[in-house]
């Protein structure tokens, strides 16, 4: 159902390494107080009128979109309460646009301990796809704790949810390997059409997001972004990314953050308007979507 990344002009093709076995070792997550992320100057920033432009279609784009979805949404918010307890409308903190680039003052983590999150903190809108009970019922996998070799290696779909100890991870497709039991049935098909990122486009008019731009994580997995990566977090997230469109969800947690930061390198309106353009195509194909 996955593809592969497929590389486009000027960028090299990220491996992907398909190791099979169990890592037993835990690699120790970065500390997030001990390091200090300053702005890379190779990071191209926008003109005014660059910006003006991006907003500007982002405003139009978004408003559009929500427009035109309205009954599609409506449709969707009732067969989500007919289906599961629980709101329609998803509400998940994640971490934004890192604005306070060289300020002696970073964003502090949820415990306010040291904890730096090189980013803005914004809540993020979804259409619920998993059980409004879902951290209580499956609390293990809540506790977002990787080694090396799943970062490396593992789809980032199945990175985050359960590992499905019956397939090989050498031989089948990441949606294969996933077997969430936190997803509703109604949730899984929003997953595979992608439409439960809809309520997203109310973030890029709050000026949260892009459209485009690298996709926004959650605060517990800042603490493993190698220490490059951490420049996917210089420019505001999006709504759809390159890493998107070269193997979402196929990708893994690593060759996602390369992707991002190929995209912060050479971000231009014209990439963004290819990017949104091969968004669709992926969109309507489903691929890395599951």
């Amino acid at each position: 159902m996955g593809s592969s990344a497929r590389p486009v002009e000027g960028v090299e093709a990220i491996g992907r390494a398909r190791q099979g076995g169990d890592a037993r070792t835990e690699s120790a997550p970065p500390s997030g107080a001990a390091r200090v992320h300053h702005t890379d100057p190779t990071v191209p920033a926008r003109s005014l009128p660059g910006s003006l432009l991006i907003r500007g279609i982002d405003v139009v784009v978004a408003g559009t979109g929500l427009l035109v979805t309205a009954p599609l949404m409506i449709l969707i918010a009732i067969l989500i309460k007919l289906d599961s307890p629980g709101p329609a409308l998803f509400r998940h903190t994640r971490i934004g646009e890192n604005r306070r680039r060289g300020e002696p003052h970073p964003y502090a983590g949820p415990h306010k301990r040291g904890e730096n999150l090189f980013g803005k903190p914004f809540t993020l809108y979804k259409f619920r796809s998993m059980y409004a009970d879902a951290r209580q019922r499956f609390p293990e996998l809540y506790a977002y704790t990787y080694d090396d070799h799943e970062l490396h290696s593992m789809p980032i779909k199945v990175l985050v949810s359960t590992k499905n100890p019956s397939t090989d991870p050498r031989q089948q497709p990441a949606s294969a390997l996933l077997a969430d039991p936190r997803l509703t049935r109604v949730g899984r098909w929003l997953r595979r059409t992608s439409l439960d990122e809809l309520p997203n486009l109310v973030n890029v008019l709050l000026g949260d997001m892009h459209l485009v731009g690298p996709r926004p994580d959650i605060v517990e997995n800042i603490r493993y972004y190698e220490k490059q990566h951490l420049v996917k977090l210089d420019v505001r997230p999006g709504v759809t990314g390159l890493a998107q469109v070269q193997g979402r969800g196929n990708l893994s947690f690593h060759e996602t953050n390369e992707w991002d930061v190929e995209y912060v390198r050479k971000r231009s309106a014209w990439l963004d308007l290819k990017i949104l353009g091969k968004t669709l195509w992926v969109s309507l194909r489903g691929d890395g979507a599951f």
